[in-house]
């Protein structure tokens, strides 16, 4: 069985890690959680990272034939719409993101009609699924608390396997993500994060942030670095000491600068609001709804 190749891309305004993977035998392969640019200063728009993964993608001759988001992302915008209108390959989430839709619509005070049944990506992934990019198989991870929709992809089914496990962990040195935000739940995530780490040994662990100071970012551990060293899993914590410590950590947090903007976008698919009568999208921000931190 082909171990999936895996190519990394930073984005350094948002702390973003965006991912191409491919199957080396047939040259088939996927995007992982890609960033449309957005300047909050300006409000403009661009596709400089998704840009440099479609340079990419065609320079080594991959066919794209998936582009995946592992969640709603609240601190960048998603270009999985972008890079479907420029590829035509299909996208997909995780099929708990129905709730999320259904959460931000209320917090948004969006219309009625405006869809909350994930119609806005292609396919919508049940826990346990699986699908083949070339001849390597993925499998669906179920993986809430950072939000109640995020998913695992897990790349390859032998050694040299990959996780794309995004918002769920941080590198070791940093420990887990934040669970704190609506619909988050520390103790969904303790459960997630057992069943990531469950995984054989060997298993790379790719991440969607790293916010670690002193040194250059990183994206990758092992399932065994991980079970060593990452400070909030290593001395093999209770589900009480585990929320205890995650839960004090996030009432220390701001919430992320993008997140009232990218939500709006990304509970969409990566769509802009649709254009008013001028002719001009607008973001709309809810006031007073979240607690100044």
């Amino acid at each position: 069985m082909t171990s999936p190749i895996v190519k990394p891309f930073w984005d350094d305004a948002t702390g973003s890690w965006q991912y191409v993977f491919h199957d080396p035998e047939t040259m088939k392969g996927a995007i992982v959680d890609p960033v449309l640019d957005f300047d909050p200063r300006s409000g403009a728009t661009s596709t400089a990272n998704a840009e440099r993964l479609l340079a990419y993608v065609r320079e080594t001759g991959i066919e794209l034939v998936w582009i995946l988001d592992t969640h709603p992302h609240a601190d960048h915008f998603s270009a999985a719409q972008w890079l479907k209108d420029q590829t035509g390959a299909p996208t997909a989430i995780g099929e708990k993101v129905v709730g999320v839709q259904a959460l931000w619509q209320k917090l948004y005070n969006l219309p009625a009609d405006f869809p909350v049944d994930g119609s806005q990506w292609d396919r919508l992934f049940a826990d346990g699924e699986r699908f083949m990019v070339g001849n390597i198989p993925v499998t669906v991870m179920f993986s809430p608390g950072h939000t109640l929709a995020s998913i695992t992809y897990v790349a390859g089914s032998e050694a040299g396997r990959a996780a794309f496990v995004h918002d769920t962990l941080m590198m070791p040195d940093s420990g887990t993500s934040r669970a704190d935000f609506p619909g988050g739940s520390s103790d969904a995530l303790y459960d997630s994060i057992a069943a990531i780490l469950s995984l054989p040994d060997d298993t790379r662990v790719f991440v969607g942030h790293d916010y670690a100071p002193g040194r250059a970012a990183r994206c990758e551990a092992t399932v065994a670095e991980h079970k060593a060293a990452n400070i909030h899993w290593k001395d093999a914590p209770s589900r009480a000491d585990y929320r205890a410590v995650r839960d004090a950590r996030d009432a220390t947090l701001p919430l992320p600068k993008l997140m009232l903007a990218a939500l709006q976008v990304n509970i969409r698919g990566g769509r802009l609001p649709e254009a008013e009568t001028d002719g001009n999208a607008y973001l709309k921000i809810p006031l007073n709804r979240f607690e100044p931190r």
